[in-house]
């Protein structure tokens, strides 16, 4: 019988797409930083060219800025991270209502990268709130695996690097947290998918 207990906390991942980012971002920043935390790193913008979904409501040329924070949070926090990011982009939204920015948080893990959604789909676990987890990369054999359902822009390249950078930060924090606590965790491998 699986015994239930909370797993260990996950770094906390955000990834802003906008075609106004330059004026967004220090408000962006500032919002999110005031929820969760100070930011530990902020990768230069990527130009998002994987989908014309977007155009209409966020503007064109887009790109994708990806960021983490300092302090890993409890994996129960990807539902109130939505909700928070959600409320941000109204907030910084255009007065007719469409938004300048997309926020898209994300929990990043030694096994897996989940994104947060307010869409249902198949393969989307319900977390509350209107809001569903997306399994969107599985790390395997030492390096991210893609799944049926991987939007592109994340399969990219240069994304994986990045996550996989965070990934080394992750384990990282992991590991200086044991030391403080004095309790020491083997780190078990990653499932077979």
């Amino acid at each position: 019988m699986s015994r239930p207990h909370e797993p260990l906390p996950a770094k906390l991942v955000v990834s802003v797409l906008s075609s106004e980012l330059n004026q967004c971002w220090p408000a962006v920043l500032a919002g999110l930083a005031d929820r969760f935390g100070p930011v530990e790193i902020a990768y230069p913008a990527m130009p998002f060219v994987h989908t014309a979904y977007y155009n209409d409501e966020l503007g064109v040329p887009l790109v994708r800025r990806l960021f983490c924070f300092t302090e890993l949070v409890s994996q129960a926090v990807l539902g109130p991270a939505k909700q928070a990011t959600n409320v941000l982009e109204d907030r910084l939204g255009r007065p007719d209502g469409r938004r300048r920015v997309n926020l898209d948080p994300g929990l990043l893990t030694c096994e897996r990268f989940v994104l947060a959604t307010g869409k249902n789909f198949t393969h989307r676990i319900y977390l509350g709130d209107g809001i569903f987890g997306d399994l969107t990369l599985v790390f395997q054999a030492g390096s991210w695996q893609t799944l049926p359902w991987t939007f592109p822009d994340y399969a990219a390249p240069d994304m994986l690097a990045r996550l996989t950078d965070i990934r080394c930060r992750y384990r990282r924090d992991l590991r200086e947290r044991a030391v403080r606590t004095l309790s020491p965790k083997k780190e078990l491998p990653c499932p077979k998918a």
